[in-house]
């Protein structure tokens, strides 16, 4: 097989996965004679949404992270809106599990759960902290499996490393599921279905916690806790100017709890930049083909226009006026894009962006480039990106309710 003339278009653990798992048996969506866009699957199983949340763990600094994507079971939904018949093979040996997956690749590729932090290729500390996540494996060439990956690229990974990665969370160890194609038949319900999910998910009560951490009053909550000086929530008291602040914008290239700061939730997750809003605009474009309603496109718009707004607002986190943050802005784009574009080829670069990254995280940890009353300003300034973002969406949401009737 020759790696070199594969290239994938997934760039989501989830959505991404479905995509290159039914583009790799060859199926295709009814409306297009092309493989089911990941945009299509993105909308199917809830379309965006918007989540804010602050964690603190005992020993590590505090983090703040944006949900971009409706989180509530969106893998199992997709899959069953689509109609997508699922067999699936689980077991507690490695033996077996390893004998599992050879079997099921005789048929064709698979969805295999798999710890991210301890892939190699991901480059990331898994001594503490893990996060399972299904990838496509769908080959096996000289013991090592071939995986599609949010990249690009495929990647080739020891079927030993493999099968570590797969054991490390008791729930889902050693789990595989071969996917059936969608039926079509379906497609039009899944859509609607999906639409409405996100709707609900911007204006009503969450399936779970609290409602200020989504939709519209996460917006309000965020906007609130930027300028609020009292609250013990408030970035005046979580994320003062120094390390609480670069690590909730920026994010530390070696932390055992990891998740990306703010700045990399927007711009470097899932479907591109400006908090994925971009691909649920063309998710809507091809709604409203298949739905027969234009006037979805007019809600397509108006997502387009708020993620201008969101990358405006990312570009806000880390303004370029402000000693190394421009360069960290650079970095942080350009990690993400050798890892989407180049896969294995880019890690040695990758390493060396990490290594800059470093060395300007350690620099700012003893001396950050603002003041508590710059940082103050800044949040203030913060502050109206969000209140913009949300009057935007609040429109887009308005629109989509109309052309739902």
């Amino acid at each position: 097989m020759n790696r070199k003339l594969m290239r994938f278009a997934g760039r989501h653990y989830e959505t991404g996965s479905v995509h290159n798992a039914l583009a790799l048996q060859g199926v295709t969506a009814p409306h297009t004679k092309q493989p089911y866009s990941e945009a299509l699957l993105l909308g199917v199983r809830g379309g965006i949404a918007f989540g804010y949340f602050t964690f603190e763990y005992k020993g590590h600094l505090p983090q703040a992270v944006f949900l971009t994507r409706n989180t509530f079971d969106p893998l199992q939904t997709l899959l069953e809106r689509l109609g997508v018949e699922q067999r699936v093979y689980q077991t507690t040996s490695a033996k077996a599990a390893e004998k599992n997956l050879r079997d099921a690749l005789a048929v064709g590729p698979v969805l295999v759960w798999a710890d991210e932090y301890s892939l190699p290729y991901t480059q990331k500390n898994g001594a503490v902290y893990w996060n399972m996540i299904p990838v496509v494996v769908f080959g096996v060439e000289e013991g090592e499996a071939l995986i599609a990956d949010r990249s690009a690229q495929p990647f080739r990974v020891p079927m030993e490393a493999l099968t570590k990665a797969r054991a490390r969370v008791k729930d889902d160890r050693f789990r595989i599921v071969s996917l059936a194609s969608p039926l079509t038949s379906k497609l039009v319900p899944a859509i609607q279905k999906g639409i409405w999910q996100c709707i609900s998910l911007f204006t009503d009560k969450p399936p779970k916690g609290a409602r200020r951490n989504f939709g519209f009053a996460a917006y309000e909550h965020l906007a609130e806790m930027l300028v609020n000086k009292r609250n013990k929530q408030s970035w005046e008291r979580l994320f003062p100017a120094g390390p609480n602040l670069y690590n909730a914008v920026i994010g530390l290239v070696d932390a055992p709890f990891a998740p990306p700061g703010l700045f990399s939730w927007i711009q470097c997750f899932g479907l591109g930049d400006g908090a994925e809003r971009a691909a649920y605009a063309d998710f809507l474009d091809e709604a409203a083909v298949l739905l027969e309603k234009k006037s979805l496109k007019d809600a397509a718009q108006q997502f387009r226009v708020s993620r201008q707004k969101w990358t405006a607002f990312a570009d806000a986190l880390l303004p370029s006026n402000v000693s190394g943050f421009d360069e960290v802005k650079t970095l942080l784009n350009r990690k993400h894009q050798l890892f989407v574009e180049m896969g294995e080829d880019g890690l040695d670069e990758i390493t060396k962006v990490n290594s800059r990254l470093k060395k300007i995280e350690g620099e700012m940890m003893k001396k950050f480039p603002l003041s508590p009353e710059q940082a103050a300003s800044l949040r203030a300034e913060w502050r109206e990106h969000v209140l913009g973002i949300a009057e935007t969406e609040k429109r887009a949401l308005e629109l989509l309710q109309e052309s739902m009737k």
